[in-house]
């Protein structure tokens, strides 16, 4: 059986026997892609994506993307604006920039390939990412309560524990929580080795004295029972069962303890979130959160600039009239001293 990741784990849809049908082409553009590098993760989305678009279209009695037209994509972008995922809610306008991209790659590939003339998808717009800022960040007391909510006395809750602890000390996305394996600590230095995260780029990152202690704790006392006869097992955070823990576990285990802490929104991002926000109110050059975080670009480190107004609320105190209910003294204009001097001069 196919584990998620893999080349073949979510079949596009369509005859396996047609060379020119939908699952063979987006298998090979699939594979072109693994062979250029792209991470397991970036190319089971693509999967996804390309499957959504390959039962799209065929539902229209579109077998084959080499008969696809310029109007038939443009269908397709109005039926993701329009598409209602199955909470009830329409896809965020990220999930249909993804949908689009992987199409315009598709087309691209097809295009390269000279198995079409003109590409359909060269003049596809993708819609507009509005600059909308975290919901919310945790402050520091509400960070220490959600990590002392984990029942420290089970194997089970010391693992959450440490997770919790790590996810706050370094902003590691989720993904890259579950792909650290033992040997990318390192308790001497206090750093994390961060393989292959968003864009299949490594970096470390500094753990702190904390987060290196509870680690520590965790391989002694808890990580062997959970291993149990997995000792073979190279990952750093497993299930009870002894076997590489998953995003979706991580993540519904992370959700747990905001929800008993009253927090109704958000998950694992929220930690990376609070830790931009906290090193940049701290006086942390926005490069070096650029460091903590792997952005590739400095553009998505500094929208956690917004959110930090500590400076601006204390120019905004010093300087406006209204900030404060005590008169405050008005400042002298001199324009009027400076124009008499001008009319003096000769």
């Amino acid at each position: 059986m196919a584990r998620r990741g893999e080349r073949f784990a979510a079949p596009v849809p369509g005859n396996p026997a047609d060379p020119t049908g939908w699952r063979r082409l987006v298998d090979e553009h699939l594979l072109t892609l693994e062979l250029r590098g792209l991470s397991t993760a970036t190319v089971y989305g693509r999967r996804k994506l390309l499957a959504h678009l390959a039962g799209w279209c065929l539902d229209r009695g579109i077998t084959s993307p080499l008969v696809v037209s310029v109007e038939v994509l443009d269908g397709y972008r109005r039926h993701l604006h329009r598409h209602v995922t199955k909470t009830g809610t329409p896809l965020s306008v990220r999930s249909q920039q993804q949908h689009l991209i992987a199409t315009r790659g598709l087309f691209a590939w097809l295009t390269k390939q000279r198995l079409i003339a003109l590409n359909p998808a060269s003049e596809l717009e993708l819609p507009k990412t509005p600059d909308r800022l975290p919901r919310m960040v945790l402050s520091p007391e509400q960070a220490e309560e959600i990590l002392a909510l984990p029942n420290l006395d089970s194997p089970l809750g010391l693992r959450d524990r440490v997770m919790l602890e790590v996810l706050y000390a370094t902003g590691i996305r989720r993904s890259e929580l579950a792909g650290l394996g033992v040997a990318d600590v390192n308790l001497a230095k206090r750093t994390l080795f961060v393989r292959e995260g968003k864009g299949a780029r490594d970096r470390v990152v500094p753990l702190g004295e904390r987060a290196t202690k509870w680690i520590g704790r965790y391989l002694i006392d808890a990580r062997p029972t959970l291993l149990g006869d997995q000792l073979a097992e190279p990952a750093l955070f497993v299930t009870r069962d002894g076997t590489n823990i998953c995003t979706a576990h991580i993540g519904r285990t992370i959700e747990r303890y905001l929800r008993a802490a009253g927090i109704e929104t958000g998950g694992c991002h929220l930690f990376r979130h609070t830790l931009a926000t906290l090193m940049l109110e701290g006086g942390a050059d926005v490069r070096w959160v650029q460091a903590m975080l792997g952005h590739r670009n400095l553009t998505s480190t500094q929208l956690y600039t917004h959110i930090d107004i500590t400076r601006l609320a204390a120019v905004h105190a010093a300087t406006h009239p209204a900030a404060s209910n005590r008169p405050r003294p008005r400042a002298v204009d001199l324009a009027p001293v400076v124009e008499l001097r001008h009319r003096a001069r000769p």
